[in-house]
């Protein structure tokens, strides 16, 4: 009897590993599908920066590489750009075959969900091809990568907006206004405290002597734009409250020191080490980026709905999930992002092993996203009064 037990328990288990083997390989599932894209995306990222640090001696022996001129930190950069495209050309593929898709159990449902034996090899055929291409292509898709990055930064910008909307509009509402008055409050807080913190440290740190003029500018205007903010949100016909705009500056004050950590360690006002070797605190940022990146990718791409003009739609039981389309259109354009943080924004900057989003390019990429990022906040909040007065105008 025990034996027969143990078998039918041991047959039970076998069944039930068979099953999720099969759901997980087989079975269209779209929630378990976006996590097979993440990891896929973030392989395709790390197999970019091996080949920028540790694959200089494997790609110099590639006649086709010659548009570097042999320049080892070109060649790493052209050598990004070829993984890059690659991965773009995935997603993009990718996005063309499924958007539109609205309902589970469709044709495109299952090919966004399943077939992924079919999908893989088609991912590793199209990672090897850029390697056969002429470097003058690649360089033209550096190019077209610049715009395709600024547009994944916009889009990610609108999501954490949205959010951050969202959730001020669910704590203000009758339902939820009672309970969250003091966690409000109390975030609220603990966000104005952290950015006044992170003002303060900002200037001891990268502004240490009065030359260092630039860093002053970047450090006061993040300040000022955080007091724009919290005037506008407090104006009597805004009436957006506390949290919002703290949570904003948070957000303002986190892009302002990694504007100011992507410049050059030679700079004089910066007070990084300008080590040749890479030490473990630059290893951990490295990759805590890495995650970081993979992490905002991902949840940009999910957040569909931001993005939709009409929100109050019913989502029905065969509806997808999520934006099929989108969700590849994100990953195609933050391709083309991380790809830019590798190479400085610049295939010809040198970048040292264990560095990401270093070099002047960088640190002016990151100050414009903050006063984008101000200006869209800003705009988020009037346009509804702007819309109003228009409407009264016109009616009148």
């Amino acid at each position: 009897m025990e034996r027969n037990e143990r078998s039918g328990s041991e047959s039970g288990t076998e069944s039930m590993a068979k099953s999720w083997c099969i759901q997980f390989c087989i079975g269209p599932n779209p929630w378990m599908a976006r996590y097979i894209y993440g990891l896929m995306f973030l392989i395709t990222n790390l197999l970019a920066w091996v080949v920028r640090d540790y694959s200089h001696s494997a790609l110099t022996d590639m006649e086709r590489l010659k548009g570097c001129k042999g320049e080892k930190d070109c060649l790493g950069g052209q050598g990004v750009l070829r993984v890059s495209l690659g991965c773009f050309t995935f997603y993009i593929a990718m996005f063309l075959s499924t958007v539109g898709t609205s309902k589970l159990h469709e044709r495109r449902d299952l090919w966004h969900s399943g077939w992924w034996s079919a999908k893989i090899f088609l991912w590793i055929a199209l990672m090897l091809l850029p390697f056969f291409i002429p470097s003058t292509f690649i360089q033209l898709y550096g190019e077209i990568a610049h715009f395709g990055a600024g547009v994944f930064l916009l889009i990610q910008l609108i999501s954490v907006i949205s959010f951050i909307t969202w959730l001020n509009e669910c704590c203000q509402s009758d339902k939820y206004a009672d309970r969250c008055h003091i966690y409000v409050m109390l975030i609220a807080t603990t966000a104005y405290v952290i950015c006044i913190v992170g003002i303060i440290m900002m200037y001891i740190w990268y502004a240490p002597y009065p030359s260092c003029l630039l860093n002053i500018f970047f450090i006061t205007w993040t300040l000022v734009l955080l007091q724009l903010m919290t005037s506008v949100s407090l104006h009597p016909k805004v009436n957006a409250g506390f949290l919002t705009p703290g949570l904003m500056g948070l957000y303002v004050v986190f892009i302002c020191w990694c504007a100011i950590r992507s410049e050059p360690p030679e700079e004089s006002c910066n007070r990084k080490e300008a080590a040749t070797k890479a030490d473990w605190l630059t290893i951990i940022s490295f990759i805590i980026a890495v995650i970081a990146m993979v992490i905002a990718t991902f949840s940009t791409g999910i957040d569909s709905k931001s993005f939709q003009f009409r929100k109050d739609e019913t989502q029905a039981e065969d509806d997808v999930p999520y934006g099929y389309g989108f969700f590849h259109f994100v990953f195609a354009t933050g391709t083309m992002y991380f790809a830019m943080l590798l190479i400085g924004w610049n295939s010809h900057h040198t970048m040292r092993k264990w560095t990401i989003d270093v070099g002047w390019t960088s640190a002016w990429v990151r100050i414009v996203n903050e006063w984008v990022a101000t200006c869209v906040y800003i705009w988020m909040l009037v346009a509804p009064i702007v819309w109003k007065s228009r409407q009264a105008v016109a009616s009148t």
